[in-house]
């Protein structure tokens, strides 16, 4: 037909998913390290109060407990973008490219089911916190939905990470473990 537009090869049609979904991953990297630096700044500002004041603590250590879970939970789909998890190459760089291709595809696979797992399970973690009003049971007392909002978040966008990066393998965006076929 005239006029319509030729059809999108392959390695375009997931290219806007998983260039937004690489974005947002972008983000949480950057919230991650925000949650790091203040947890650094509060654990600064506790030494200061104990050490030079004398007096004690009643919010930071649980404050830097909870920064440090966000951003560790939080990072995840950036680490995973940058592809910087524990990876062990030397059975994938020895295979030819098809075996490579399917052990990529499995290992994804199989840690989308993980992470999807965990995702869901701390969901439900964090709406029973949130139905029954859990607080901490320290001094400072902070209702506990609200740290244990990072679970299911960091979780959910790690799934997210881990679609991106099949659709990724799946249109040729990306080369299975990085290499490409020779």
């Amino acid at each position: 037909m005239s006029g319509s537009p030729p059809a999108a090869p392959a390695a375009r049609r997931g290219e806007g998913f998983v260039r937004a979904v690489r974005a947002v991953s972008t983000v949480c990297g950057w919230f991650a390290a925000a949650f790091t630096i203040i947890a650094l700044f509060v654990t600064c500002q506790m030494i200061f109060v104990r050490a030079v004041l004398g007096q004690s603590t009643i919010w930071q250590t649980e404050a830097v407990i909870y920064l440090m879970i966000a951003a560790t939970v939080i990072g995840l789909p950036y680490v995973q973008k940058l592809r910087g998890h524990v990876n062990v190459d030397l059975i994938p760089l020895a295979l030819p490219f098809q075996a490579r291709r399917v052990l990529a595809y499995v290992t994804l696979s199989m840690t989308l089911v993980v992470i999807a797992l965990l995702a869901w399970h701390s969901v439900h973690i964090w709406l029973e916190a949130y139905e029954r009003n859990w607080k901490s049971s320290t001094v400072w007392a902070p209702r506990l939905w609200v740290p244990y909002l990072a679970l299911p978040l960091g979780f959910g966008l790690f799934v997210l990470q881990l679609l991106s990066d099949l659709v990724a393998l799946a249109t040729g965006i990306d080369a299975p473990f990085g290499v490409r076929e020779a």
